[in-house]
């Protein structure tokens, strides 16, 4: 559900004031006073609200009258955060205590910012953490700021995933792959 706000009309070039004109404009610190012309909805973001709370978008409605936009009430509840399984980061820190020494198989995803088929798995290895949650631990690891790591398992390409059991490296997968292939490699070792 899409709606328009306001539109905004910008002059074209040969409508803009003359430099006369524009000398005319009141410095910054007398512009506060000004309370003539429209001014822009401010954004506030998100809001979220309790699970038994109504939800229901706020929205915009005009008046036949006055022209102008009112505020109805509403509430946006963002239901995304109640499901969120968030992949842990690891560093060099972290990586001895959360990895190796786990009890249980780790998925760990040598990833970095600036890479564009890192942003695409992403999404599949949070399904698989909350798909294997209590039966395998999801970590993921920039190699930009743990070059250490990355050098130490031979990490030439990313994205690579790396499954750990019992601390040692078992199977890796590299690349941007399907979330089936992930699924089978993670079905050796559990």
């Amino acid at each position: 559900m899409a709606t328009v706000l306001d539109s905004i009309v910008v002059p074209r070039s040969s409508a803009l004031p003359s430099s006369a004109a524009l000398s005319r404009i009141p410095a910054p610190s007398s512009l506060s006073s000004l309370s003539a012309g429209p001014r822009l909805p401010r954004y506030r973001g998100l809001k979220v609200g309790s699970a038994l709370r109504t939800r229901s978008v706020g929205s915009l409605s005009y008046g036949p009258a006055s022209g102008r936009a009112s505020r109805r009430g509403g509430l946006v509840v963002c239901e995304a955060q109640d499901t969120a399984v968030e992949v842990a980061a690891v560093s060099d820190a972290t990586w001895q205590s959360l990895v190796l020494d786990s009890e249980s198989p780790v998925l760990v995803e040598f990833w970095a910012p600036w890479c564009g088929p890192c942003r695409m798995i992403h999404p599949i290895i949070d399904e698989l953490a909350k798909q294997y949650a209590g039966k395998l631990k999801c970590y993921k690891v920039n190699t930009d700021e743990s070059a250490s790591i990355a050098t130490r398992y031979g990490i030439r390409s990313i994205p690579t995933v790396i499954i750990f059991k019992g601390g040692e490296k078992k199977d890796a997968v590299i690349g941007a792959v399907p979330k089936s292939t992930l699924t089978t490699s993670i079905e050796k070792f559990l």
